[in-house]
């Protein structure tokens, strides 16, 4: 018995009845106007005056109100009151205006539903219970009995003691019809609002270019923010062993972590500007590091940590990388970057550093070759590793975008880094 009530009053069949009544105020402006029209064909008269008008009025709202739920707009209105009220999981709608036109004759379908449904359950919802309370009370209200309400078969002067059981199998049977009209839309809303096959693909793509955008930022930060760390960390620690003995060395590690430090506050600055949605750029904000501007640099900061590195470099100086295209050319100083904070974190003893571009041939387009090498520091002087490994997949990522790719491991008795970046048929 409580289940029976439940099922029929429960609070989730009240929310639908909700959703129901709405769906029938929602059609009153559309059956309002079709009413006008169907009076107007019928001579003039007032088409709520006569019930077949009536039923013709409410036909003929239902393709107005369809032809209105084309627009975009609608289907996100008609999920939210799913979502809320029809206790349907929001995994299964879709998310966001529908946008084909396959999407929109969905929604279409499911607001001529919710609207046609909704005012028929609205319509017995405001004549039902006041019918249902007169015949329940028929039996103790004399004024009630001396009242004919033939009902067809059923006459109220004749038999007015079964007047209750009429009103009460009413009122059940406006809840079972209430209930299994909701019911009926949440098992369809899923099917009419859920995401379509081009929904899934937008949605897919979004969240590629968002993991991809933090991809990136994650890369940055580590690429960045990481070497500067460690080669401030070593210049510091070399400082602090001779602080008695080279006061010049001294000064000159700390001018380093001066200059280290303010780049890298400049390029973490242009990297959280970019974690601002629609933030545009700031015009004093520092560019991103490239092989032509920034190599020099990022080399000398290197050796005053007390790393000798040997740069070997075709087409010669690093002024001569200007003509590399923009993108490679931040893609490699990165490369670069990492490769070296890996020697200064893990290594021993000088770097060498070979940075050349290979002329295209028949196997390939040119490409720009990087290959950094180092002697492994030995197991007890080894820093501890807590990055993961991320760095050398940041590597491997920068090289992927544009094409190319990126080998690390033991090479004999060392360590070798080596990059390949495809840079097409000239220069740019």
């Amino acid at each position: 018995m409580r289940e029976g009530v439940r099922r029929l009053l429960g609070a989730r069949v009240r929310l639908r009845w909700i959703h129901l009544i709405l769906g029938g105020a929602l059609l009153m402006p559309y059956f309002l106007l079709a009413q006008v029209g169907v009076g107007m064909a019928a001579g003039g008269v007032n088409a709520l005056s006569s019930f077949p008008l009536t039923l013709a009025a409410y036909a003929a709202a239902l393709p107005l109100a369809a032809a209105t739920a084309v627009y975009g707009l609608v289907r996100p209105l008609s999920v939210t009151a799913v979502r809320a009220m029809c206790a349907v999981p929001g995994e299964g709608l879709a998310e966001g205006p529908a946008r084909s036109w396959a999407a929109r004759g969905r929604t279409a379908a499911w607001w001529t539903l919710h609207l046609g449904v909704g005012a028929l359950v609205s319509g017995m919802t405001l004549a039902v219970p006041p019918m249902a309370v007169v015949l329940i009370a028929l039996p103790f209200v004399r004024r009630l009995r001396d009242v004919e309400l033939g009902l067809g078969w059923f006459s109220t002067r004749a038999d007015p003691y079964l007047a209750p059981l009429l009103g009460i199998g009413l009122l059940a049977g406006l809840a079972l019809c209430a209930a299994a009209a909701g019911a009926l839309l949440a098992r369809l809303a899923p099917v009419l609002l859920g995401p379509t096959a081009a929904d899934r693909l937008a949605a897919a793509e979004e969240r590629t270019a968002d993991l991809a955008v933090r991809n990136r930022l994650a890369r940055e930060l580590h690429d960045a923010v990481g070497h500067a760390l460690s080669a401030v960390t070593l210049q510091a620690v070399a400082a602090q062993r001779v602080l008695e003995r080279d006061p010049g060395f001294v000064r000159e590690a700390l001018a380093a972590i001066e200059d280290t430090t303010r780049r890298t506050v400049g390029e973490l600055d242009a990297v959280l500007g970019l974690l601002r949605d629609g933030d545009p750029a700031r015009p004093d904000a520092a560019p991103a590091p490239t092989l032509a501007a920034d190599l020099d640099g990022l080399l000398a900061r290197t050796r005053a940590a007390g790393t000798p590195v040997t740069a070997h470099q075709d087409p010669g100086p690093p002024g001569d990388w200007a003509r590399l295209p923009a993108i490679a050319s931040r893609e490699a100083y990165r490369i670069v970057q990492e490769g070296l904070s890996n020697a200064l974190r893990h290594g021993a003893g000088p770097v060498d550093l070979r940075i050349r571009v290979q002329p295209g041939h028949d196997t390939g387009p040119r490409h720009l070759e990087i290959t950094m090498t180092n002697a492994p520091a030995a197991p007890e002087d080894r820093e501890l590793r807590t990055t993961g490994g991320r760095g050398l997949r940041g590597c491997a990522e920068r090289a992927a975008l544009l094409g190319g790719s990126v080998e690390a491991g033991p090479h004999g008795d060392r360590w070798r880094l080596r990059a390949v970046l495809p840079l097409g048929g000239g220069d740019r």
